[in-house]
């Protein structure tokens, strides 16, 4: 299922940003559930609910974006049209309510995914016998093969992954998004961080530096300054080392979809990972911009994507079918 660009979308920027602004969003009958963290605070995740016997496919969204962001609604209109059931975890902090704990989230919160997975999991397990997926878009894709690489065979709970944009390279893409136009994206970003970041420090006064925060000009600067010592890592160098995805595709265990459009905005084609493990189908379509993939006349649909993601997990074997 190759993806072609309309000829009317040219180029990474505009795939990029006209799918996710432009083209409407299907509707979707969300059921929400606030679940506490083993650390005392709360996630809020978005809830569709299918038929018993078929699959179930959780989602994790990408940086500052929610159940409400246009790929989700797409892939959870598509699998409910199915009968499938989903879900869609929020990240901390952007459920519409600011979280409790000093902590956000970051690229690399394989922790944070293993409890959400491993309770979804054993929840839809006890009530079907059908399939368990799992799927994540830009930093919710990066942290998604985050878990599965260092979960190795503990991973294979879910039958088969999917991750899409992933910045598998985040030092590389970080680098891309301080860059020219793509300073667009990172201000997006930083409009949204910034606030919450003030309402945290309502919270926790001493937390970090406000005025450090407030004068980041970009992702390398906010990271630095917030996200890598609030999660552990020394800085920004190291945050964005260690927690990029491509040096566990080789570790991952479970047949897992990593697609990564070469003209995506957030990630140069140069710093594509060549290598993964026997389990990983890497594909790297010339274009489709950063969670793009229009399709159609204008104003274009975006049912691309639902569709190679359920093609894919459709036809994913795990390996004890694999090896009989």
């Amino acid at each position: 299922m190759k993806y072609a660009a309309p000829r009317w979308l040219p180029g990474g920027h505009l795939q990029t940003i006209f799918p996710a602004t432009c083209i409407t969003k299907p509707h979707v009958a969300y059921r929400r559930e606030r679940w506490n963290t083993p650390d005392g605070d709360f996630i809020d995740i978005d809830f569709v609910d299918g038929k018993p016997d078929q699959p179930f496919i959780v989602l994790f969204h990408g940086l500052e974006g929610s159940s409400d962001s246009h790929y989700a609604r797409a892939l959870m209109a598509h699998i409910a049209s199915l009968g499938w059931s989903g879900a869609v975890p929020h990240f901390r902090g952007c459920s519409g309510e600011l979280n409790h704990a000093p902590r956000f989230y970051h690229s690399g919160d394989a922790a944070e995914l293993n409890w959400i997975i491993r309770r979804l999991a054993a929840e839809h397990k006890a009530r079907s016998p059908a399939r368990f997926y799992a799927a994540g878009v830009s930093l919710g894709g990066n942290a998604l093969l985050r878990w599965l690489g260092e979960s190795q065979h503990e991973a294979r709970i879910v039958d088969a992954a999917c991750a899409i944009s992933a910045p598998l390279d985040l030092a590389a893409g970080g680098a891309a998004l301080s860059r020219g136009l793509n300073r667009i994206y990172t201000r997006v970003f930083l409009q949204t961080l910034k606030p919450k970041c003030l309402q945290k420090l309502t919270q926790f006064p001493r937390l970090f530096d406000r005025d450090t925060m407030l004068c980041a000009r970009n992702l390398y600067e906010f990271d630095n300054i917030v996200t890598a010592p609030l999660h552990g890592y020394r800085d920004t160098d190291d945050y964005w080392n260690r927690a990029s995805a491509k040096h566990v595709l080789p570790d991952i265990m479970v047949p897992t979809l990593v697609l990564n459009a070469r003209n995506d905005p957030f990630l140069p084609a140069q710093h594509l990972p060549r290598e993964a493990s026997r389990f990983v189908t890497l594909e790297y379509p010339e274009h489709g911009g950063h969670v793009g993939f229009a399709v159609g006349s204008m104003p274009g649909r975006i049912n691309w994507l639902p569709l190679r993601i359920q093609q894919f997990l459709d036809g994913a074997q795990p390996e004890a079918i694999r090896h009989g």
